[in-house]
């Protein structure tokens, strides 16, 4: 049993010419691309060696799809070159030889799924940008507070100094006019509750 795990986690590629001519005579003529595409789907079943001959575990590729039906329902190739891979249960088919519009299609397809990439890994960037941006700006917008809060604490600090130096110029005046320390406090008291 652990030979057969083993067997089922390897990749196994292989290239196959299959015939559809003979299989595609017998059906009618309205029904002969479909019936190119099970002859594909049986073949590899039979080739790849699936056990439970599950037609759904071929996953068959879209450019090998359209090569079958580019000339429409009533006339499929007679032959078709493709390369089965198989990883675990699943095969996947792929076309060999392409046409020449299917070869022009693949290209762009390719170019688009590149730019697609590229737009995509610019966005990641900008998002990455924005984030460390934002962090920042949370970062200073802190820093602005603790300042805030610093210079109010400072203001506070400062509004109470003045305020005990300009007690203490009062005081001074009073002394100096009153010529004494024992009459100074009286007139302080009178001072303050005006």
């Amino acid at each position: 049993m652990a030979k057969k795990t083993e067997e089922k986690t390897e990749k196994i590629e292989r290239e196959y010419v299959i015939p559809l001519r003979e299989k595609g005579r017998v059906v009618p003529i309205y029904k002969k691309t479909p019936k190119a595409v099970k002859t594909i789907k049986e073949f590899l079943t039979r080739h790849m060696k699936i056990y439970d001959r599950d037609l759904n575990k071929i996953k068959i590729d879209g450019y090998l799809n359209e090569a079958i039906w580019k000339r429409g329902i009533k006339n499929p190739p007679h032959k078709i070159k493709v390369k089965a891979i198989r990883e675990g249960d699943i095969v996947r088919v792929e076309l060999v030889d392409f046409p020449e519009n299917l070869k022009f299609k693949k290209l762009r397809n390719e170019k688009q799924e590149q730019k697609a990439k590229a737009i995509a890994e610019g966005k990641k960037k900008i998002l990455e940008k924005a984030k460390e941006e934002v962090e920042k700006t949370k970062e200073e917008v802190q820093m602005e507070k603790a300042e805030e809060k610093k210079e109010e604490s400072e203001k506070k600090a400062a509004v109470v100094e003045a305020g005990k130096e300009i007690e203490k110029a009062a005081a001074r005046q009073i002394k100096h006019q009153t010529g004494g320390k024992e009459k100074a406090p009286t007139i302080k008291r009178v001072a303050l509750k005006k």
